[in-house]
């Protein structure tokens, strides 16, 4: 680390060069202006659902084959399911002002197994949000390619998802701004094809349906009644990739602005009108405009192709309207690593995953999990070579697996309230009026026809696409729920461990002695500086080591707290407030036993992202103001280590004893041992 007063160095200027510098904490104003408006947040979250439309609507119509007729009661269909959901999501929205995703929904109302289950589909669902994403951007923009460009392809995929890395560790909203422009080309783009396009067969309308009523007939006589409907929903599920990005809204909650509630419902508003018109609208053009699949060239690019053919300009609108479709899926790649992330560190708050990814960068993003992120879509863009038919089935199945959850949980809960937890905010037992009625039964109705939807489109897609790819994304998710049980256990073990440290503290005093109190503090003599986290057995038993270690040798106790700004406290304009009171009343505590002990003490706190940079600063101001100052410690050692240890915890000791050593201090590493059974 640099002196105060030098100039940054050479790698310290690069970085701030590339991911930006470092946010002020105590700029009262930062939240709000780092959460995102409705029409941001539509771009940055609703782009998800949104650029689904380039590739459901594709697999919904190359599923019916030669019985395109049916895609005319599926555009009803597919743009009734949108509706459906994205009015479920407003509610839990709603129920869950603070974020509603299906991480929370389930823990909070099926209890934590569940939870883990939801948020272990998530996260795999999120890195498929942005290999699908990506892969499917390079498809579109390579359609217009000569074939020979083909092979750089898969690089070219694999460098869009490390630039968009980088790019969110900047931030969130830096990262939204940056693609706003390409979001609302692909909106006008869009809107003058599929206006177009049904326009231009407005005369043949009733030519149209007499195509479909002759196609229904000759399917019936073919498939039969109940083949036609086995066919029909089978396109219907194997078209879920439409629905994926719904969800997002309802996770990224905590990101938007106050009121978010108000914004959360109306970015929802937004993202479900623009999908249901654009994906069923680019399925009905299909119909109308005979569209067939073509290799090396999306149903999109080959509808834009026959509209524009013969027309003035019409190849350079061709090429923007699919440069600009792989660029807004470029965009939607940005809900994985936005909400990805969210998913990651709500987590690991919960102790499912290893602590270090609810930490916050200087730039105030969860770079671990942006970085987890992207590396794993790496690998699985390479492991399924771009195939966006294979990462589709992937996608969906963990997608779907959510949203029953959350359908289920959000029905049960509705269901218990009936039945004496009234959900409206009335008393248990107390009778409920005329609206909590129609309220209730609009609720249930919802969320059982949203249960019912989800689950047979989860059904479905197992069991026709188990042996396509589907059992991987089951084995990575089992994979994954089984390693945060693992890691689950070892830390409620810790923290039973820890628990009893402070009991074998026994009975601390309650008061000083003596009845003059401890004496005043002088810099002058020698002083023990201790670093200490939450109130608790580690930082007392660490008072008490150096106590024991060096019997009346230091005459002041100086104890240090930093509070740790991590994804778990900054959720709102007032999260850095209450963080910034929590730290000064744990260092009152300290100070307030010490003085018990009739030790002099006093006490210096600080809030940072990064607790080591912190906690380096302050002690280096206590150095001064007290020159005889040595530095304490504690540093929980196992009787056994491994190298997972490491992972789960971190070495904060030693990296503060590395920095301040350096800086010619003492610090000293003070042993508390933990004893495994």
């Amino acid at each position: 680390m640099n002196p105060p007063n030098s100039p940054p160095s050479w790698r310290t200027r690069l970085r701030q060069g590339i991911l930006g510098k470092p946010r002020d904490l105590a700029d009262t104003g930062l939240f709000q202006r780092l959460a995102l408006i409705p029409f941001l947040a539509w771009v940055g979250l609703g782009a998800d659902g949104l650029s689904s439309s380039s590739y459901g609507p594709q697999a919904v119509f190359e599923t019916l084959g030669e019985h395109t007729f049916l895609a005319l009661g599926l555009v009803v269909l597919m743009a009734g399911t949108v509706l459906l959901i994205s009015a479920a999501y407003s509610r839990i929205i709603e129920a869950f002002p603070t974020g509603g995703g299906g991480y929370v929904v389930a823990t909070e109302l099926l209890g934590p197994r569940a939870g883990v289950v939801s948020g272990c589909a998530l996260l795999v669902d999120y890195v498929l949000t942005i290999t699908t994403s990506i892969a499917a951007a390079g498809d579109a923009i390579f359609s217009f390619l000569p074939p020979a460009w083909h092979s750089v392809e898969l690089p070219f995929e694999a460098a869009v998802i490390v630039g968009l890395s980088v790019l969110n560790i900047r931030g969130v909203r830096e990262s939204v701004l940056a693609l706003t422009p390409i979001f609302i080309i692909f909106l006008v783009t869009h809107a003058i094809v599929i206006g177009g396009g049904i326009f231009a067969h407005a005369s043949t309308a009733a030519a149209t349906i007499s195509e479909v009523t002759t196609g229904y007939h000759r399917g019936l006589s073919a498939l039969g009644t109940g083949g036609m409907i086995l066919l029909f929903l089978r396109a219907y599920s194997l078209g879920g990739g439409t629905y994926t990005g719904i969800e997002a809204v309802s996770n990224g909650l905590p990101i938007m602005r106050e009121p978010r509630v108000r914004t959360g419902k109306r970015t929802m508003l937004y993202m479900a009108g623009s999908l249901a018109i654009t994906a069923s609208g680019l399925l009905l053009c299909y119909l109308l405009w005979h569209v067939v699949p073509t290799p090396g060239k999306t149903m999109n690019a080959v509808l834009v192709e026959r509209m524009v053919a013969g027309l003035p300009l019409g190849g350079v609108f061709l090429v923007v309207t699919l440069v600009s479709e792989g660029a807004l899926l470029v965009v939607a790649a940005q809900a994985g690593f936005i909400d990805g992330p969210r998913v990651l560190s709500n987590m690991a708050i919960d102790s499912w995953m290893p602590h270090r990814f609810s930490a916050l960068s200087e730039r105030l993003t969860t770079q671990n999990g942006i970085l987890l992120m992207g590396l794993a879509a790496l690998v699985a863009l390479l492991y399924t070579r771009g195939r966006v038919d294979h990462l589709i089935v992937m996608y969906s199945i963990n997608v779907f697996l959510t949203f029953s959850l959350s359908m289920f949980a959000m029905l049960r809960f509705w269901l218990r309230g009936r039945r004496g937890r009234a959900p409206t905010g009335d008393k248990p037992g107390r009778s409920w009026g005329m609206e909590q009625q129609r309220v209730w039964k609009r609720r249930v109705t919802l969320f059982g026809a949203g249960l019912a939807l989800c689950s047979t489109v989860l059904v479905i897609t197992v069991y026709e696409k188990f042996a396509e790819g589907g059992w991987v994304t089951m084995v990575v998710t089992l994979l994954l729920i089984a390693l945060c049980l693992v890691i689950k256990r070892h830390y409620r073990a810790n923290d039973s461990r820890t628990r009893q440290l402070f009991d074998e503290l026994g009975d601390l005093p309650r008061k000083h002695d003596s009845g003059s109190g401890p004496r005043p503090l002088d810099p002058k003599q020698p002083t023990a500086v201790v670093l200490a986290g939450s109130y608790g057995g580690i930082g007392i038993h660490t008072m008490l080591n150096v106590m024991r270690a060096f019997p009346s040798y230091y005459q002041n106790f100086v104890f240090v707290v930093v509070g740790v700004v991590d994804s778990g406290g900054f959720k709102g304009e007032h999260g850095v407030a209450d963080l910034k009171q929590q730290t000064a009343e744990t260092v009152d505590q300290y100070v307030a036993l010490a003085r018990r002990l009739g030790l002099p003490a006093t006490g210096r706190w600080s809030v940072g992202t990064d607790v080591v940079a912190e906690a380096e600063a302050v002690c280096l101001l206590v150095a001064k103001e007290f020159p005889r100052a040595t530095f304490f410690a504690g540093k929980l050692i196992f009787q056994k280590d491994s190298w997972w240890r490491r992972v789960l915890h971190n070495e904060t000791a030693f990296a503060i004893q590395k920095r301040l050593q350096w800086d010619g201090k003492t610090m000293m590493t003070m042993p508390v041992r933990v004893r495994e059974e």
